[in-house]
């Protein structure tokens, strides 16, 4: 199953929240993009706004090793 195509969304934040949530993203091991969409998923959860139809978000830090990777193939 293809995923959609991902929405752009220009955001202007005070640089010290910018930090403040960079340090946050680095701690979890998440892009600073990562880290807004985790919290604004879970704001939506709480609220019950987060549609049902919402895909769920890959787990953080770095991406399980392909078979392609195990069998010495890597770029």
């Amino acid at each position: 199953m293809t995923r959609p195509e991902r929405k752009q969304v220009l955001l202007r934040l005070d640089p010290a929240v910018h930090d403040a949530l960079a340090r946050w993203a680095a701690d979890e091991l998440r892009s600073t993009n990562a880290q807004v969409e985790f919290l604004l998923r879970a704001a939506l959860a709480d609220a019950g706004r987060l549609p049902a139809v919402v895909q769920t978000m890959r787990r953080p830090g770095r991406p399980a090793r392909s078979a392609d990777d195990e069998e010495g193939n890597e770029a």
